[in-house]
């Protein structure tokens, strides 16, 4: 997916992004959030996967409705529904005995705590802290102003729950708690890499 001479990769914003997304970002020398598209619905934008004891699960952050054309900066998430609860003890029962779950898990709990009123700050401050555990300083900046061509790599759809298939054998395998029932699955929640492999999840992307 990388292109070592290229400079700059625009993705999308994404919660809890797949591997592949955080691939990008540890080797690339430059990438861009985009924050001035508009916002669009079954993306990563607003969930993620992680690996359950039923197999892939998707965890979904509700937003608040409006209308259609809304930019992304200006979606506000939904804290009438108690989805951080729900996702924290989806988390929780998916990673609770993963190799490095303890190790991790107050880093990332007080997310499920706060209440971040816009998606794309959640979102940034989440993937802030998750690259950080990880071990990459790289840190993604945002853009000034939508275009629809850009001076580097376009990531900005490519990277959707709908073309995993795309990039689901590019990727060697690592170990998951649930492999022994499903298998391995790909290109997960980041999460699933932190959890599952602690300090080596860096060497593997």
């Amino acid at each position: 997916m990388i292109e070592p001479e290229v400079d700059n990769y625009y993705l999308s914003t994404a919660y809890l992004p797949p591997v592949a997304y955080v691939k990008v970002i540890s080797g690339s020398s430059a990438t861009f959030i985009e924050k001035s598209e508009n916002y669009q619905k079954q993306s990563y934008r607003n969930r993620c996967y992680i690996y359950s004891a039923n197999g892939p699960l998707p965890l979904i952050i509700p937003i608040v409705r409006g209308g259609d054309d809304r930019k992304i900066d200006t979606i506000r998430i939904d804290y009438s529904k108690e989805w951080q609860k729900q996702h924290w003890r989806a988390i929780f029962s998916a990673y609770n005995t993963s190799p490095f779950f303890d190790y991790y898990k107050d880093d990332i709990y007080p997310f499920y705590c706060n209440q971040e009123p816009y998606l794309l700050n959640f979102n940034t401050k989440i993937l802030n802290t998750i690259l950080e555990l990880v071990g990459l300083d790289a840190r993604p900046g945002f853009t000034n102003e939508f275009r629809d061509c850009v001076d580097g790599v376009d990531l900005r759809d490519a990277i959707h729950p709908k073309r995993d298939e795309e990039t689901e054998n590019k990727y060697g395998q690592y170990h998951q708690v649930f492999a022994h029932k499903y298998g391995f699955i790909p290109n997960l929640s980041i999460i699933d890499l932190l959890f599952n492999e602690g300090p080596n999840a860096i060497t593997y992307l």
